[in-house]
């Protein structure tokens, strides 16, 4: 009775479901098959339950992919990012690569009619970038970005919105980088040809970065951000590693890393 059903107009594809169609460990350990997969949408509302008082039929709207218990710790403190018992959207129950999509109301999202759908499909990702940017103070603050696809660049646009020093975002793909210098991210480093280290002085850095976003779920990556972080310094990680891989704890520790 509390369902919304959607009907899908345009999505968007993610690194998740990525990882979903490589059908890596990550993937088999997680998502029960057979699923429709994918979480980044919009559409209209098809039709909705006895319980539903706050959309209309033909509305345009996009939806919160995780939906959790309402009844576990965190989420009866205000916490439901949190929530232990979460399920997603296209990744435990059906997703939104299919003609229409139920979901709870209180997971709708509306919107503006001058929001276009292309904008609207893509506000997963812009939602994941902002919770991780301000994981952390970063007015004044060096900020490294490692992985510079969509979240990546929304991650270190928001550092730069917010008052951070210097902003430096790592890549290995060309087309990103392009993509991220010429949407304004001050500082963007191509990994497979410079190395941190011999970067931060030309940007007048002489001791580390203060804030970490690992958005790639690289392992060299990661390592190269425990490499140049400043000693207390704090890591915000959202990049989905397709494996495990080992990173030197001893730096992690003597530098007193959050």
């Amino acid at each position: 009775p509390n369902d919304v059903l959607i009907k899908i107009k345009k999505t968007a594809i993610c690194g998740t479901d990525v990882h979903i169609y490589n059908w890596d460990q990550w993937a088999q350990k997680t998502v029960p098959v057979p699923m429709v997969t994918g979480h980044e949408f919009v559409g209209t509302v098809a039709d909705f339950g006895a319980a539903v008082t706050e959309y209309k039929v033909g509305q345009r709207v996009s939806g919160e992919g995780h939906i959790v218990c309402g009844h576990c710790r965190n989420c009866r403190a205000g916490r439901g990012h949190l929530c232990r018992n979460t399920l997603g959207v296209g990744v435990n129950r059906p997703g939104a690569f299919g003609e229409y999509l139920a979901i709870p109301q209180h997971n709708v999202v509306p919107i503006p009619d001058d929001v276009p759908d292309e904008i609207a499909a893509i506000f997963d990702p812009l939602g994941n970038a902002v919770h991780t940017a301000l994981s952390f103070d970063l007015v004044g603050e060096d900020v490294l970005v490692t992985g510079a696809g969509p979240i990546g660049i929304m991650g270190a646009l928001v550092a730069q919105c917010v008052g951070a020093r210097k902003v430096v975002i790592t890549d290995i793909n060309p087309v990103r980088l392009a993509l991220a210098e010429k949407l304004g991210v001050q500082h963007v480093v191509d990994a497979s040809k410079e190395k941190l280290r011999d970067v931060m002085p030309v940007l007048g850095m002489t001791e580390g970065f203060d804030v970490g976003l690992e958005m790639s779920g690289a392992a060299p990556a990661f390592r190269d951000m425990i490499d140049t972080m400043n000693n207390g310094g704090k890591i915000a990680i959202l990049g989905i590693a397709p494996t495990g891989f080992e990173i030197d704890w001893n730096k992690v520790i003597f530098k007193m890393l959050h």
